[in-house]
This record gives C-alpha cells, structure tokens and sequence, in this order.
C-alpha cells in the first residue's frame, strides 16, 4: 500500500525505484499468494504471457483512486486495480488492459476507468486492436454513482469502437453486474473453465428473486456460455490456453478496418486437387456427413479455428487460411439437426459475416441446408426476425463472398445461405447439390396431390412422382442455366477454384447506398 511519508528519506532516484517495485506487487504479497492458490495469474503475468517479450510499456502505473469515504483515504494502491499499456504481440501493435484482482477485488473505480478508457482512445487513434483482461468483482461501491459513469465511459468507447478496431475480451475471473457489457459489445469473448464467470445477476439473487438454487458456475460459467447462451465464443481449459488462443485468433484479422488481414508466405502444392471430397457426399440424400471434413479438405492443412464451437452445432463457423489468406468460413453441419437453420445458429453466423465484413475478411459459405426448423418453439421465439439478421448480415457484406453448394439449398434457406441473389460474388455447385424450392417427396405432394390420391398404387405413384421431381429440380442445373450458379464443378476441383477466385476478387470494391446505419432486424 502506498505510503508518501516513506518517500522522505529517499533520493529522487530512489523514490521511483521504490514506486516501481511498490506497483509491480499490486495488492501485496499475501494477495499474490491467493490468487495463485486458486490456479489464477496475475494481472501482469498475463500481460508477459500476452505480449512479446520485453515489448510491454506500461500506461498509468502510478495512478491511485480519489475516494475519501467509508476508509479509501487510509488504503491506496499504485495503478488502482488495472495494467494498461501497449505493445505487440508477434510483432504487431496491440493496446491493453489487465485487471488485478489483488486490489480491491480488481473493482472498478473512476480512475480505473479512466486508464482503460485512455488505452481505447489511444488504439481508436492509432489503429490497433484492444485486448481486455477481465477479472474484477464490478463496480467499487464506496465510490458509488461515479464507477457506474466509469463503466459507461468505457461501454461508450467499446460502441465507437466497434468495426473500427478488433476488441477481444479474455473473462479471466468473476465478471458481474454491470461490467459484463463491455465484454459484450467486444468481437469475442474468451473463458476459462472453473476460474471465470459471467452474469448479470448473481446466484444469491437469482435465490431470492426466483428460488432456484445455482452455482456461480452453473448459472454463468464457462461451459454454460459457451454451450447454452452463446455469450462466449472460446472456452479454455486455462489461463495459459486462453491467452494462446487469443495470439491465434489475432493473427486472421487486420489491425483495423482500414487494411487487410495478414497473409502468409504460400507456395502451391502441385494441381491443388483434392480427390478426396469426390467421395465425401454420401449416396443416400438424408444421410449426415461432417462439413468439417470438407473444411479441412478445401483449406490450408491446420489453419482452421473454429468459433463458437460448442453453440448452435449445427452451423460452424469459424477462421482459416485459404492459400495463405485469411478467410471467415460459414457452413451448415448435416452431421446435426440435419443443417437445419434455427434460431441459434441464424444469430451465431449472422454475428460472424458482420465481423469478417467490418474487418475486411473474405466469406467462404458451405450450403448443405434443408431449410429453417419449424415447430411452435421456433416460431414463437422468432425465428422469422432471427432468420432475418442472417440475410441481412449477408445482403449487406461487402467483402468478397463465394458459395459452394454441397448438396441441399432448399426453400427461403437457399435465398439466405448467400446465394447469388443477394449479392454472392461467385457461386459454385458440386454434382450433388439439390437446388429446389424444398425435398422432392414435399413438392411431389402436394403438386401431384390429386395424381396420387386416384392412383391404384398411391405409393408406387408417389415414388414414381419423387423420381420425376429429382430428375427435373434436384440437381444444380437449372440454377446452372439461369447463371445463379456460375459453375458445377468436382468436389476435387473445389480448392483450386477458390484460390484463383478469391485472388480474383481481392480488389473487390463494393459501396452501400448512403445512409446513417441501417436497421438490423434486431
């Protein structure tokens, strides 16, 4: 704890050693020694781990709290609960803040605030991403109403920010109350498992208001953000994998909206075909299949970084290199709910194409998508609103945009999924892409309804009239002749195509009609 009158005795050259030493301990000793113990780092810890070595340069290690009241004027503490600074993490420039758990809980307080608020007014100037390390027990409450507008001045920056510059939150610890909304605002949220939480309201109040009996980790942890609410797209087995996972996330994305994403150095492995996804289709149309593996198949060996793993599975999405650039990859996954869109999945990749769009990152959508789920639940949750903000994240993204057409694009999900319609750069189709107003036996039907309903063999007839329907408008030839598919082409083929596709349209421009915001079917 700070204490001025030691300064006395000490030349001037001493007094910083000793101020120095004195911020590096944070809350002391003891409260190192706690933080530890319960299988956490502290706030500079992470930092080290975070940045290069010996890039950080620290912002504000001397600022203390201006509070007097219920004891703050007998307890004051060098950097007043937060690390903020610069520096880069594998060679580019990233801003900073960390916050100490050792002091005061790593709560909130106005001069908090103002370190953090300072750190995104320099990266907004500059041009560089913001990385939060969150671990704080809320707003300080003997400061009162002024750590709630320290939290407002920060949730403010957070919005300007956003689009502007990459903003990621690693949730290191409890996360409550109020401060759980600048997290939100960010690009993407990290957790760790068993040591972070987030909530609104806690468990002890969700007792009294509700009477349901929940733990910390239950109603806000890891898991149950990552799998249930969708609130976090990263969950970390530790502190060490967390921060890891941040470098990698870093590198598929552009400082800024301004530039473009880092390529890597790429030299082309023979033809670039792949044989391997001619055979990746089952032959039965209703069996699943693994989009992953046609992932994996089309993308540079190991680049893939799946976002939002464990939410809403039966879309992935997620970044990858494609001939060393960096791509945004959306793909229905057969392998559940049969690739069905639903509430869940709209929400999560509608949330990623506006992100890869703000930051100049190609979109490469996989199509293998029977259509919206239907049923009361979906229907009475919105799914009509929910749908809508995947279409309209599409139809207003301006980055280079290429469809494969794997298999089924059935019904409005055809229209949604980035078809040429609304506004797909290049559309592929592979020989096994169904293409249809929806599945052959629905529209055999109801179209020969009547045919069927009088035939000796209804059955037989139907097959027969499921057959005809195939033949005519399950295929991708007819989208093919009216140029709503610019090709068929063999799965094989696939990764060679997009290559030299997305090489075409690098110098893609594209300009929005003049407006102040549009309005996302929120």
């Amino acid at each position: 704890m700070s204490d001025p009158h030691a300064d006395a005795q000490l030349s001037k050259l001493e007094i910083l050693d000793r101020k120095n030493a004195e911020a590096l301990l944070g809350g002391g000793r003891i409260r190192i020694d706690a933080q530890h113990q319960k299988g956490k780092l502290t706030a500079r810890e992470r930092v080290d781990l975070l940045m290069d070595e010996g890039s950080f340069e620290e912002i504000g290690k001397f600022v203390m709290h201006r509070s007097k009241d219920f004891g703050l004027d007998k307890e004051y503490y060098l950097g007043d609960g937060v690390v903020t600074g610069y520096g880069t993490v594998n060679g580019r420039l990233v801003y900073v803040f960390s916050q100490d758990f050792t002091v005061f809980g790593g709560s909130l307080s106005e001069t908090h605030a103002e370190k953090i608020v300072k750190i995104m007014d320099l990266a907004m100037k500059n041009g560089a991403p913001v990385i939060g390390l969150n671990d704080s027990g809320g707003a300080r409450i003997q400061e009162g109403v002024v750590s709630l507008g320290g939290y407002a001045d920060i949730f403010y920056k957070n919005t300007l920010a956003s689009g502007v510059i990459p903003q990621l939150s690693a949730i290191m610890g409890p996360c409550a109350g109020g401060a759980v909304y600048s997290p939100a605002i960010t690009d993407f949220i990290l957790m760790v498992e068993n040591t972070s939480y987030m909530f609104v309201t806690g468990p002890n109040v969700v007792k009294t208001v509700t009477h349901e009996n929940v733990t910390s980790e239950e109603l806000g942890g890891a898991s149950t953000h990552s799998a249930k609410s969708g609130v976090t797209h990263f969950s970390c087995a530790n502190e060490v994998a967390c921060i890891t996972h941040l470098k990698q996330l870093l590198s598929y994305m552009p400082q800024n909206c301004e530039e473009t994403p880092p390529s890597l150095p790429y030299e082309p492995q023979g033809d670039e075909m792949r044989p391997a996804l001619n055979t990746i289709i089952p032959e039965n149309p209703n069996q699943p299949y693994d989009i992953r593996e046609v992932i994996e198949g089309i993308i540079d060996v190991g680049s893939f970084l799946e976002v939002h793993q464990n939410f809403a599975e039966n879309i992935v999405v997620g970044f990858a290199r494609l001939g060393g650039r960096s791509i945004g990859i959306v793909g229905n996954q057969p392998a559940v709910l049969a690739g069905v869109l639903d509430i869940n999945a709209s929400t999560k990749a509608a949330r990623f194409v506006r992100f890869c769009d703000s930051f100049n990152i190609p979109l490469l959508v996989l199509e293998d998508v029977p259509g919206f789920l239907p049923g009361t639940d979906q229907e009475w949750r919105g799914i009509i609103t929910n749908g809508a903000k995947l279409l309209y994240a599409f139809c207003e993204a301006t980055v280079p945009r290429i469809t494969v057409i794997t298999r089924k694009a059935y019904g409005g999900a055809y229209d949604v999924m980035n078809s040429k319609h609304i506004g797909a750069d290049m559309n592929y189709a592979w020989p096994t892409a169904e293409i249809a107003v929806m599945g052959a036996k629905g529209a055999a039907e109801i179209i020969f309804k009547r045919e069927i309903a009088t035939a000796d063999d209804p059955e037989a007839k139907l097959a027969e009239k499921v057959d005809e329907y195939q033949r005519k408008f399950a295929t991708p030839y007819r989208a093919a002749h009216r140029g709503f598919v610019d090709e068929v082409i063999l799965p094989a083929q696939t990764r060679q195509k997009l290559i030299r596709a997305f090489k075409m349209l690098e110098n893609k421009v594209d300009v929005l009609p003049r407006k102040k915001h549009g309005n996302i079917p929120l």
